[in-house]
């Protein structure tokens, strides 16, 4: 037989049996040389395929005969590993061996035992190798297959239809992908047959299985809420597999974790599958075996993986023969260690998964019915047509109805109770539908008649008892017999057979829903008289759905709450009522309760789970006020991250928010949607904002989202981001985005859309109006769409910006109605420099970067923009345009109206290019900046506004280009060609360039810094550069020019007229030179602020431009400065020079100083940062007589030195500094040797020296041949006390020295001033620690020292004997001296211990002033004592009381103080126990016969110690004089202290404020006013609010004043009718000079009548009457006739308005003697006062909180001009901006005497800050400019403040608390 007569019975079996050989050649080969051993086959198969060989060697075989054949099949089963499909039929075919045994018996025979072995190996088992065993093997499978027949009949007898009811409706629900690592691949033919065809995110069941899965990952999760039909979906699929349409599994396994909960032994994996599933009927073993050999067709269903019982370890794993818990089963089984192979699936509600699953596992969400599936269901249901029709109708009609048949289970329900009321209800009458998931269960129940109370009662407690164990299975010992019965018979329960161990087995019970447990718990907790409310409240809790991050297993109670909420509400009171047996007011308390409870909830701030689960709450309640207050409670923008939300949840969501009054914003991100679920919005007008931002919001999604946005009428920002929408969901898109025109922002970015799904969006701007942004990043478009984009941006009126790059594609645009006048501008700028002359023009910003453009795309590009509108921007960095695109570019940049930049970086230009790009742009008249930069890949040209654009704007950008701006916001002016590579080579051809063209000329500034051009190249360029005509800048850092190159430029450059500042630093490579105006460095680091101060003030008005000439981090010596002063002989005009090195030597020093005569243009000299030896301050000393117009020598720490030369114009003197010179004794004597020659030395500063006490002896000795005028300042020079004295020792022989100052503490202060002429002198010793053993030392130079007047003694250790005895030893022969000392003992020691001090003085007192809280006491000695004569001293003692303890102390008081004339108590405290105090001070007074001022304020004193006071102030005739301010006294104490004014005719000055004016204190005061003709400072302000008779009586008393100066009834409330006899009285004091009526509650009426008063008096210097009412028409009244000696105006807060504010400053304007205006808290606006004449003595403004903005600030900083005195200006909480700043900063440098501008709580930003800082830069003298909570970032404001200190921008005004 040849081999192709080999069939072998059938074509499968034959090539099963060579592909089997195949692969085991070298077995086949063994076996053909042992049955055939004397063929030869190797040379004849050699050349042959392997199958070809099988193939000849089977022919072979099979010519030797039947017998050889059939052994050969034999021995192929029995050795090698044969399929039981294949041997069976092998078997079959060829039928039994019976020659095996004979054939086998010959080879033992015939053949060696190794031949045997090695050709036919022996079966390993006697049973096997018989033909027994070949029959089992044929049984085994008979055994499998009659198993399987056994499943399919057991599935359908338990699954029937697979519906766990009597029902017979299925419809498959919607299933979406989830999570897969592999490529799904669906079946062509979907067996279960979807209602719709779903995108490529939803599923058909056959789809949940790709069976081209790898073993490792056939694990699927089906994950679904309670009611979405999980188990419903489990068992369907058994009973299609029973009816044989899932034919890839040969046998499929159903079980619920919760019946394997309930075994509580081991299990091994056959025990699982047979004990408690389908046992076979006999072979389990053989079927077992089956089952692992076939385990690719094995499917195993897990329900319910929620409600596992996990071990502690959910990742343990058994082996294949061992056991373990049901759930450990289940690990092994998804981990591949059991059954490998096999399909596991597994339902489960969401939540976290166990760690078991693998990672590759699919995830499958299923969502329930859509709207589709909803209505296919009812048509099921309802099989008559007009039982279709009317629920059709119904569900379409409530939206209610709709949202619940959405779940699955619930629309079961819902079918079963609108069946029940049609067929209840007659023909044509309406139906009441529940409304809520709660009453629907409800309505369910009761169509039971009669209402069973106590079976649903009994019920709900096992359903609680169940929820709260965890138990959804119960036995028959769990329900009681009438309760089961009621279950069974009306569906509530269901019952199965439960398997827990092999032959156990017994009935469970469930509800027939886990929701349905859950109602009737809620049933029975709301019901049940055993059920408190603490029990109630217990499960009313809001149930977090973030378990993924919390808890592996969920918990029973999902929907409990929900339930409880449910039946709060009063539509279920009735029924509650009859199940409870019990009447509605105890139901409704319970009701109540669940409702307080929910108002809680409502209140607090809640998680995005917790929120939903919340309106599942209130929605159920139908409470409409809940609903309210929920919807209020919402944050404006409520999140929804990362958990799964379906339709019913977005509609509860929905419900609430229908009783909200403001818009909100609703963001879902990472949160699984249901697809259909965006229909739940419809309607929904409270959204403002709606994002998505899922991948699994696809094609349905969108189709349902497009069908609900119509409907929200008030959404203004749409984002669907992140998702998969392909043409199909974007056309449904783009079918209803029109429809909401009310649109703002669209955001569909990273959805992948194509080129068509684009232009179709686009193509929708015109139909959009308020849309101002539309986002489509990460999309896929290919170059013409590009272009059509750009078309519609050029198109599109609204348009605004376009920016494309790899990966963003975003349109901005304006409203359509603001499209006309829209323009980008700063908010600070007035409208009039920012508007545009053709109103209907507008402005297009074009970034299109890194989209891979080409030079030939740029014709295209350009042909687009040319017809367009005008270009803020357009960016092309990025692309590929190379040297010929970029010039092409260029060219074109002229035609296309660009005002903003052209920017074509990264475009790959070349050095060659760049002058082609040069060259390009010399037609470019609006260019004002080019900056290329090769290495960085640069090319920016910025274009300015053609000029009819910049008539408004021009005189701004002229000044502002006197600024320096930080390089953040910096505007590139000029050319900048930098880091380019250029050499000397290049130069030629760039100049040339730049020469053919007027562009430099216009420009001003060239940049050729970065580059290579080193000597040659700098030489070059400076031949060539009066070529380029006149600059304003030049910057050639970083070329490596040498420095004798630099000494080259600096001579050629004198010739250049433009050239006015040369900085040169060799560190930083830094060479710019720059014209006469300023330069753009930063403000540290700019050149010569000095300098550049004194050009602005010091008076150049000739034509001559200042220069300046810096040199720094290089090294100097003799030669260099040689040259260096040989090329500045040339300069012209005044000179400043800055030199900065590491060190200099004497040589090098003395050289420059000896070249100083030949610069007579020189200004200024600065060795900044130079480090200078010891002989320096000698050499810089002898300066001032070799150089007499040295005005200024100032060296500090041996490392900076300035030299100011004056000007002719300027006075003559000279200043000496040599501060931290380490200058010490020996150093004195030659340094006063050096400044002896200097004929007029005003200052000499040697602070921070190491002088000592002998170099300060050496230093006043030679004071003689120094004649200082002014100031000597050796403060931190380590002097000591002795020191100090010495001081003291030489003041007699100085008696020029008008001031001195010492403190010995840590300020180390030491000065002391001087006069041109004797003066007597101000001394003040602070921190000096005296010892005892110092004091007489200190008397003896006192009482020597006669020209000294004031000495200050400040802790400097003197005790309180000590200072008796100092005052004990001062005596002098005539004068005064007034001596003050603060020590902390003063506080403490009690007025009479500080009386007994003064009473020891040698001198007369004539003044005390003792302050306890400052611990000071001051008095004033007079010399020499005058002796009192005897008989007066008797006639003063015998008015006092001496019979107290202080007897003593009294009569030395009485000669010592009897010429005193003042006595002064500040807050001290005479509140002892016996008023000894008092006493002691009554028995003084009455001694003082020539007492003239008595202040006692702020201090504590009782009514009796005042009624002491009184009467000792009652003998003291002659007092002037008398305070009583800011003390605490009640209405008895004012009465006795009004009772010592009595017979104070001689008064002139009573200052009561604080006092309480109350009961019969006003009268009395009025009485004593009335005869004090002389006063002339009257004080009565915060003395409370007078009553209305006081009001007209105390004007009337001071009638008799016609004396007063000054009157203060500040904030006592006189009020109109005040104000009126106030106003009748005044023009009779003919010397008032002050008044202040401050907060008095004067409004129109009074004010009038008080102003006309005020302009009839002539003399008046300070008027005050801020925080009154007093309106416009009282300041016109005013300014008709003001004062014309007005000093002081305040009316800050007085309802000014913009006319009563410019006539105000229309009679201000010019006052000669106007020092001090406060007009803040008013609506000034524009009506801020003008001057035109100025006000010459103006020191302080204030205009605060006036509603200033940057217009009237240019008005207001020209008045500021004209007011030459003024120190401080407040404008504080205005609306000022930059440029308010900027014309701020422009004054400044001239205003000298301004120290203060308060600018806080403005609107000035960063760039104003900075402005305002080169404005302080110029020289001016403020000290503080306040920017407090100003638009400037913490970073900027941090920065800003560190270059320029004196600007303050922190809440607390430091400098103030300094003071």
């Amino acid at each position: 037989m040849d081999p192709d007569s080999l069939h072998l019975g059938s074509e499968n079996l034959r090539g099963w049996l060579v592909r089997l050989l195949s692969t085991n050649q070298e077995w086949l080969r063994a076996k053909v040389k042992f049955f055939l051993p004397d063929v030869d086959l190797a040379s004849s198969s050699e050349a042959l395929d392997p199958e070809q060989r099988v193939i000849l060697q089977l022919g072979e075989l099979y010519t030797q005969g039947m017998a050889t054949w059939q052994s050969f099949i034999h021995c192929m089963c029995m050795e090698l590993e044969v399929p039981l499909d294949l041997e069976v039929p092998l078997l079959s075919t060829w039928g039994q061996d019976d020659e095996l045994p004979r054939l086998l018996e010959t080879g033992e025979k015939n053949q060696p035992g190794s031949q045997l072995h090695h050709g036919l190996k022996r079966p390993y088992q006697s049973c096997e190798s018989s033909p027994h065993w070949k029959h089992s093997r044929k049984q085994r499978l008979e055994l499998a297959e009659s198993y399987l027949q056994l499943l399919r009949t057991s599935a359908l007898k338990h699954y029937g239809d697979g519906l766990p009811g009597s029902g017979k409706i299925y419809v498959p629900p919607v299933l979406q992908w989830s999570r897969a690592t592999v490529p799904l691949h669906a079946p062509k033919g979907a067996i279960m047959g979807d209602p719709k065809t779903e995108d490529g995110s939803d599923v058909s069941i056959q789809d949940l299985f790709n069976f081209k899965t790898p073993k490792s990952s056939r694990v699927t999760v089906l994950l679904g809420k309670a009611g979405m039909g999980k188990t419903t979906l489990a068992r369907q699929l058994c009973h299609k597999w029973a009816d044989g349409h899932l034919d890839h599994f040969r046998a499929l396994f159903l079980f619920e974790f919760r019946q394997l909960n309930l075994i509580p032994h081991f299990l091994t994996l056959p025990q699982l599958l047979f004990d408690l599933y389908v046992r076979p009927e006999s072979g389990p073993d053989a079927v077992f075996h089956f089952l692992e050999e076939n385990a690719s067709q094995v499917l195993l269903i897990f329900d319910g993986l929620d409600e596992a019982l996990q071990p502690c370890s959910s990742q343990e794993t058994v082996e294949p023969n061992g056991s373990g818990p049901a759930f450990t089963l289940f690990s092994s089984l998804c981990r591949g260690t059991l059954l490998p192979g096999c399909w596991v699936m597994a339902t489960s509600r969401p939540g976290k998964l166990p760690a078991c699953l693998p990672t590759e596992a699919a995830m499958v969400h299923m969502w329930g019915f859509d709207l589709l599936r909803v209505k296919q269901y009812m048509n099921h249901y309802f099989s008559d047509q007009p039982s279709q029709e009317v629920a059709l109708t119904e569900l379409l009609a409530n939206g209610r109805l709709r949202s619940m048949c959405m779940v699955p289970a619930l629309c079961q329900v819902a079918c079963l109770c609108l069946h029940h009321l049609h067929s209840t209800s007659l023909r044509g009458q309406s139906v009441a539908f529940a409304p809520t998931v709660t009453q629907l269960y409800v309505q369910m129940l009761l169509t039971l008649s009669p209402l069973p109370a106590v079976s649903l009662v009994g019920l709900g407690k096992v359903a609680l008892s169940g929820l709260e164990t965890g138990k959804v299975i119960f036995y028959d010992r769990d329900i009681p017999p009438p309760m089961m019965v009621f279950g069974a018979t009306h569906s509530l329960l269901t019952s199965f057979s439960i398997h827990t161990s092999p032959g156990h087995q017994e009935t469970g019970y469930a509800f027939a829903h886990l929701s349905l447990q859950e109602f009737f718990a809620a049933l029975y907790l709301m019901t049940s008289p055993t059920v408190d409310k603490g029990t109630l409240a217990r499960h009313v809790v809001l149930n977090s759905r973030w378990v993924l991050r919390t808890k592996v297993r969920l918990g029973l109670a999902e929907y409990l709450s929900t339930f409880l909420a449910g039946l709060a509400s009063h539509t279920c009171r009735p029924f509650l009522s009859q199940v409870a047996q019990q009447d509605e007011t105890w139901v409704g308390t319970r009701q109540a309760a669940v409702v307080q409870l929910l108002r809680k909830f409502a209140i607090r701030k809640l998680t995005g789970p917790k929120v939903v689960e919340l309106c599942h709450c209130v929605a159920e309640t139908q409470e409409p006020e809940l609903a309210s207050l929920t919807a209020q409670s919402l944050p404006y923008q409520l999140l929804f991250h990362n958990f799964p939300l379906t339709y019913t949840d977005l509609a509860a969501l929905v419900s609430v928010l229908e009783h909200r009054a403001t818009p909100i914003h609703l963001e879902f991100e990472g949160c699984p949607l249901e697809p259909h679920s965006p229909e739940a919005l419809a309607g929904c007008g409270q959204v403002e904002t709606l994002s998505f931002k899922s991948r699994k919001c696809r094609d349905t999604f969108a189709e349902a989202l497009s069908r609900s946005l119509p409907t929200m009428g008030n959404l203004k920002k749409l984002g669907l981001a992140g998702s998969k929408i392909t043409a199909r969901g974007i056309s449904h898109l783009v079918q209803a985005v029109p429809l909401c025109p009310q649109l703002e922002q669209i955001s569909l970015q990273d959805n992948q859309l194509k080129d068509q799904e684009v232009l179709s969006i686009v193509e929708l701007l015109p139909s959009l109006p308020q849309l101002q942004k539309l986002d489509l990043s990460h999309s896929n478009f290919s170059m013409s769409t590009l272009f059509c984009l750009v078309k519609v941006a050029v198109t599109c009126p609204t348009v605004r910006t376009l920016r494309v790059t790899e990966t963003d594609l975003v349109f901005f645009l304006s409203r359509s109605t603001e499209t006309a006048a829209d323009r980008q501008r700063a908010p600070d700028l007035p409208e009039k420099d920012s508007q545009w002359k053709d109103s209907k023009r507008r402005i297009l910003a074009l970034r299109l970067q890194r989209c891979q453009l080409r030079v030939h795309h740029v014709e295209v590009l350009v042909g687009l923009l040319q017809e367009g509108p005008w270009l803020e921007e357009v960016d092309l960095s990025g692309n590929q345009l190379e040297d010929e695109g970029c010039r092409l570019m260029v060219e074109a940049a002229s035609h296309l109206h660009i005002t903003g930049k052209l920017d074509l970086s990264d475009n790959e230009l070349s050095v060659d290019g760049v002058s082609y790009v040069l060259r390009a742009v010399s037609t470019c008249r609006s260019l004002v900046g080019l900056h290329i930069s090769l290495l960085q890949k640069t090319v920016v040209l910025t274009f300015a506004q053609e000029a009819e654009e910049q008539e408004g704007t021009q005189e701004r950008a002229a000044f502002l280009d006197n600024f320096t701006f930080p390089a953040a916001f910096e505007p590139h002016r000029g050319i900048r060609l930098t880091h380019c590579g250029f050499q000397a080579e290049h130069l030629k051809k760039l100049c040339n360039a730049l020469e053919g063209s007027c562009l430099l000329a216009h420009l001003g500034h060239l940049d050729f810094s970065g580059n290579a051009l080193r000597e040659e190249g700098a030489v070059l360029l400076a031949q060539l550069l009066p070529g380029l005509g006149p600059l304003q800048s030049l910057n050639l850092s970083e070329n490596g020019v040498p420095l004798d190159t630099v000494f080259h430029l600096t001579q050629c450059l004198s010739t250049l007229q433009w050239v006015c500042h040369l900085e040169v630093s060799f560190e930083s490579q830094h060479i710019l030179l720059r014209g006469d105006k300023r330069g753009r460095d930063k403000l540290a680091s700019g050149p010569l602020p000095e300098f550049s101060a004194e050009v602005q003030l010091s008076g150049f008005h000739k034509h001559c431009i200042p220069r300046s000439f810096c040199l720094k981090k290089c090294q100097l010596g003799p030669p260099s400065l040689t040259l260096l002063f040989t090329a500045l002989e040339e300069w012209q005009g005044p000179l400043g020079v800055e030199l900065s090195c590491k060190a200099l030597s004497d040589q090098s020093l003395e050289t420059l100083l000896h070249c100083l005569p030949r610069l007579p243009q020189l200004r200024l000299l600065q060795l900044s940062q130079t480090g200078l030896s010891l002989k320096s301050p000698f050499l810089l000393a002898n300066v001032v007589s070799q150089c007499p117009r040295v005005r200024k020598v100032d060296l500090r720490s041996l490392h900076d030195a300035t030299l100011h030369f004056r000007s002719s114009e300027e006075q003559e003197g000279v200043c000496c500094g040599f501060t931290g010179c380490s200058l010490s004794q020996e150093h004195v004597e030659p340094l006063c040797r050096a400044l002896s020659k200097c004929d007029d030395l005003r200052q000499l500063d040697l602070t921070d020296n190491q002088l000592g006490d002998d170099g300060l002896r050496c230093l006043l000795g030679h004071l003689s041949q120094m004649p200082i005028s002014e100031l000597l300042d050796l403060s931190h020079n380590s002097i000591s006390q002795e020191g100090v004295l010495h001081l003291l020792g030489t003041l007699p022989s100085c008696l020029r020295a008008q001031e001195a100052s010492v403190n010995l503490g840590s300020t180390q202060i030491f000065w002391v001033r001087f006069s041109k002429q004797e003066a007597e002198m101000t001394l003040r010793l602070s921190e000096c620690s005296f010892r005892p053993e110092h004091i007489s030392r200190l008397a003896s130079s006192l009482s020597q020292a006669l020209q000294l007047t004031e000495l200050t003694l400040t802790r400097c250790c003197l005790d309180l004997e000590q200072l008796t005895i100092l005052l004990s030893l001062l005596r002098r022969p005539s004068g005064f001296l007034g001596l003050r000392v603060e020590e902390p003992w003063v506080g403490g020691a009690g007025v009479p211990a500080l009386l007994e001090v003064c009473a020891q003085a040698s001198g007369s007192v004539t003044v005390i002033s003792i302050s306890e809280t400052q611990q000071q006491l001051c008095v004033q000695l007079r010399f020499p004592r005058q002796e009192e004569n005897p008989e007066a001293v008797a006639l003063r003692s015998a008015h006092c009381d001496l019979v107290t303890h202080h007897s003593l102390l009294v009569r030395q008081l009485m000669e010592t103080c009897a010429q005193l004339q003042q006595l002064s108590l500040s807050q001290v405290n005479l509140c002892d126990a016996s008023d000894a105090t008092s006493l002691l001070l009554q028995s003084l007074l009455l001694s003082l016969c020539e007492l003239k001022t008595f202040r006692l304020t702020s201090s504590c004193v009782s009514t009796q110690g005042l009624t002491h006071l009184a009467s000792g102030l009652g003998h003291c005739h002659h007092l002037e004089e008398l305070d009583f301010s800011n003390n605490q006294f009640g209405e008895q104490a004012a009465e006795v202290l009004m009772g010592a004014l009595k017979g104070k005719c001689r008064l002139k000055t009573l200052r009561l404020s604080h006092l309480p004016l109350g009961g019969s204190t006003p009268a009395m005061l009025t009485r004593g006013l009335s005869h004090m003709s002389l006063l002339q400072h009257l004080c009565l302000s915060q003395t409370g609010n007078v009553d209305n008779i006081s009001c007209c009586q105390l004007p009337e008393a001071l009638r008799a004043a016609t004396s007063l100066v000054k009157l203060d009834l500040s904030h006592i409330q006189i009020g109109d009718a005040g104000a009126q006899h106030l106003a009748a009285i005044l023009p009779g004091l003919p010397r008032l000079r002050k008044i202040d009526l401050s907060a008095n509650g004067i409004s129109l009426a009074g004010g009038l009548q008080l102003a006309e008063s005020l302009t009839l008096c002539g003399d008046l210097e300070e008027i005050r009457l801020g925080c009154n009412a007093l309106g416009d028409p009282t300041t016109l009244t005013l300014a008709q006739g003001l004062p014309q000696h007005l000093r002081v105006l305040h009316l800050q807060s007085s309802r000014l308005g913009p006319e009563g504010a410019l006539s105000l400053g229309r009679a201000l304007d010019g006052c000669p003697h106007m020092e001090d205006i406060s007009l803040a808290e008013n609506k000034l606006a524009n009506g801020v006062p003008r001057f035109c004449k100025g006000l010459p003595l103006l020191r302080r403004l204030d205009l605060g909180s006036c509603e200033i903005d940057n217009q009237t600030a240019k008005e207001l900083a020209a008045s500021f001009m004209l007011c030459p005195a003024l120190e401080e200006i407040l404008l504080s909480w205005n609306l000022l901006g930059d440029e308010a700043a900027a014309e701020l900063a422009q004054v400044l440098p001239r205003m000298g005497r301004l120290r203060r501008v308060d600018l806080e709580k403005n609107r000035i930003t960063a760039a104003g800050a900075w402005l305002l800082a080169k404005g302080l830069a110029q020289g001016s003298g403020v000290h503080v400019i306040r920017l407090w909570n100003n638009l400037v970032p913490p970073a900027m404001a941090q920065h800003l403040q560190s270059q320029e200190p004196r600007l303050d921008f922190t809440f607390f005004d430091n400098r103030t608390q300094a003071t």
